[in-house]
């Protein structure tokens, strides 16, 4: 049985892996640790279909170590012991490990001394945050790498390589993809060049072709072997992350007739999940602290949309984006949660003051750590003037408050209040 399209145009060396140019592309980390023959560990993160498996593929066939591929919830360790025996005996193996934040602790004690010897150069990957859903023994030893969606314009040169190519692709087919089809394939998927390539697999294989021999693939063919509908009433063929982006500046312009719009394609094409994420993303980044009820009342139609289903998902959908369009607007949040990282990235996050440290355990008060803090339940009104912040940023203010509704004024009031209370001067 022939291997899935997916599986057979998987790229042999960096240049060919679509998308990612942040890790793949010339002078990037991938590329130079490939090319210096420095490789290490890592894990990729991201969404399925994005280029995990190519990336340690591309890797392998780059270096010509062996290739080995297990998942970490379903594989035994007894496989693994054979991957790690072959790398004693041929040489360094890399092994792709799928789905590493399933990795039971009894595989990963086997495996950490192996990782540490270089024979086996581990590459992790998985759609969980690494950073929560890994254990920290693995990131330890291992670089943290994001990949994400690939683009449209990457899909359809990923659709046109796999249709010329003989070999491993349809190439030995005649095929007529239309220009509105291949538009379809490449945005429905959402970022997810493995469905593109095994849906564009399945039309060529179940549609007849003509008396020319030519298989006609059009946008009602493509939608077919997608079970996604292209966007209801898009003459313009607007791309799918377009629509998206289109949907959320609507609400944050305030515009509900355009907002109710672009719902209204999203769902009618099926895409309820990209509706949810956004409403809520949107409830927290442009409405945020000028009005926190509507971000818990968008949770709620969220929640609800998702046990009603469509067609009844839509009324709770709309009541959630007519709110969210009248609502007052604010991103201060993300600012200043931004400001912070900013910060923590240049290397400013300075020693915990020592009255903050923990003091839980034996030896604590030897060092001074916890001794003079002060818990502010035991003083009026449940405040008590101290220092949190790291001494070279004592004086630091992330949070820049707006008037846009009656919460985030009084947020404003009580904001400032309270640090110039702390002594604090604005930089």
């Amino acid at each position: 049985m022939q291997e899935p399209l997916a599986y057979r145009m998987r790229p042999h060396r960096l240049e060919d892996v679509v998308g990612q140019s942040h890790l793949v592309g010339p002078g990037k980390i991938l590329n130079r640790m490939v090319k210096a023959n420095r490789l290490s560990s890592l894990i990729l993160y991201g969404p399925p279909g994005t280029g995990k498996t190519s990336i340690a593929s591309a890797i392998s066939g780059a270096t010509k170590f062996a290739l080995r591929t297990l998942n970490a919830a379903t594989d035994s360790k007894k496989q693994l012991e054979q991957v790690v025996e072959e790398a004693k005996f041929s040489g360094t193996v890399i092994l792709l490990l799928d789905e590493i934040h399933r990795l039971t602790k009894p595989k990963q004690d086997y495996l950490l001394p192996h990782l540490e010897s270089g024979r086996i150069i581990l590459i992790g990957a998985t759609t969980e945050n690494p950073y929560i859903a890994i254990n920290p023994a693995i990131r330890s030893r291992t670089q943290i790498f994001p990949v994400y969606p690939l683009k449209e314009t990457e899909i359809k040169q990923a659709i046109q390589r796999a249709l010329a190519d003989k070999e491993h692709g349809l190439g030995n087919y005649q095929i007529d993809l239309t220009d509105a089809a291949g538009n379809h394939l490449a945005s429905a998927t959402n970022g997810d060049l493995r469905s593109a390539l095994n849906a564009l697999e399945l039309a060529v294989l179940s549609t007849e072709a003509d008396e020319t021999g030519i298989i006609h693939l059009d946008t009602d063919v493509i939608s077919e072997c997608l079970q996604k509908k292209a966007f209801a009433a898009d003459k313009d063929g607007d791309a799918h992350y377009d629509v998206i982006s289109a949907f959320q500046k609507s609400i944050r312009g305030s515009d509900t007739d355009a907002a109710l719009h672009y719902l209204a394609r999203l769902l009618l094409a099926g895409d309820m999940i990209s509706v949810n994420r956004r409403l809520l993303t949107i409830a927290y980044e442009d409405i945020g602290l000028a009005n926190p009820p509507a971000a818990s009342r968008t949770v709620q139609a969220v929640q609800a949309a998702e046990k009603l289903g469509m067609p009844e998902a839509r009324i709770p959908l709309a009541n959630a984006v007519i709110e969210l369009c009248l609502s007052p607007k604010s991103n201060s949040a993300i600012v200043a949660i931004d400001k912070a990282m900013d910060d923590v990235n240049q290397g400013k996050a300075h020693e915990v003051p020592k009255h903050l440290r923990d003091s839980h355990y034996a030896g604590a008060a030897e060092l001074g750590h916890g001794t003079e803090y002060l818990y502010p339940h035991a003083y009026p009104h449940d405040w008590i003037k101290q220092d949190y912040l790291p001494h070279n940023l004592r004086n630091v203010s992330y949070y820049n408050p707006k008037e846009n509704g009656r919460y985030e004024k009084a947020f404003k009031e009580q904001y400032w209040r309270l640090f110039k209370a702390q002594g604090k001067k604005k930089s």
